[in-house]
């Protein structure tokens, strides 16, 4: 005999859900705020900051607002929380950081200023419908 207790089961954590259905929550939460020209962007291959680049508009800083804090409200929902959140107050642009993606909210001149699609043009792209589907 050895003398060592024997392992005790580790307490299992919460499952996060799987990439592609938080992705689908997000689109669907965009799309209920009615976000503008939204994208997803496929970076496994490109970078290791995330998995995903998620991109919409709103209309407004309001608008951009309301589409961030509902996307957050959504993936509270089923046990998701951002790991960093930015820009919320402002309304310009808001960056949502969920580690395996993040999310962008654009006003449309900031969107076209920092052109981050421009900037990852290499990376296979999702075209969200405005009724939430990719």
């Amino acid at each position: 005999m050895t003398g060592r207790r024997p392992a005790r089961p580790r307490p299992r954590r919460a499952r996060e859900p799987a990439t592609s259905q938080a992705l689908a929550w997000v689109v669907d939460a965009c799309a209920a705020r009615k976000a503008a020209d939204g994208v997803v962007l496929d970076l496994r291959n490109l970078s290791d900051a995330a998995d995903y680049f998620v991109i919409v508009s709103g209309t407004s800083d309001t608008h951009v607002r309301a589409i961030a804090e509902h996307v957050l409200e959504t993936l509270a929902q089923h046990a998701m929380k951002a790991h960093h959140i930015e820009g919320l107050a402002g309304g310009r642009w808001v960056l949502l950081d969920f580690f395996d993606f993040v999310v962008h909210v654009f006003h449309p001149s900031l969107r076209e200023f920092y052109q981050l699609e421009g900037l990852w043009s290499d990376a296979p792209r999702r075209v969200i419908s405005p009724l939430g589907t990719l």
